[in-house]
């Protein structure tokens, strides 16, 4: 038997600030860009300074290639998604961040929080890509 639309869950949106709230104490989100093949997704740890997203990679992975810019200062559109669900009672949350991705440079990495990627070798390209726009929405019981 079907449940009663009362007892489904509720979609709702979700503010900035919320959102920013939500995931300012994660630790594993995808960052989302265009490889030169088409649309990628990658699993990365992060930390959140500001209202910009943090992450580490290795320096010849294909996010980083595709994440640097030849222009000085120049930022590469890429998308940020951070998500948490409990399958059993079909709630959770979803926040995506678009905005302009850039390398930090070595003063910017002193004053940025610190991300501990869980993958070993070598993961020296820190990136920051800065919120442009902030979305989100949550799934939960009424």
């Amino acid at each position: 038997m079907a449940a009663n639309s009362s007892e489904r869950p509720v979609l709702e949106e979700l503010d900035r600030a919320e959102c920013l709230r939500l995931i300012s104490d994660g630790v594993i989100g995808r960052v989302a860009f265009d490889d030169g093949e088409g649309p990628t997704v990658i699993p990365v740890n992060y930390a959140v300074a500001d209202e910009a997203v943090v992450f580490r990679t290795s320096v010849s992975g294909r996010l980083s290639h595709s994440l640097l810019t030849s222009v000085v200062g120049g930022e590469v559109r890429a998308a940020f998604q951070v998500d948490r669900f409990d399958e059993a009672s079909h709630a959770g949350w979803s926040v995506l961040l678009r905005g302009g991705a850039h390398a930090l440079t070595e003063e910017e990495k002193a004053e940025i929080p610190r991300v501990d990627p869980w993958p070993g070798g070598d993961r020296e390209a820190w990136f920051r890509l800065a919120a442009t726009e902030v979305s989100g929405r949550r799934l939960r019981r009424p």
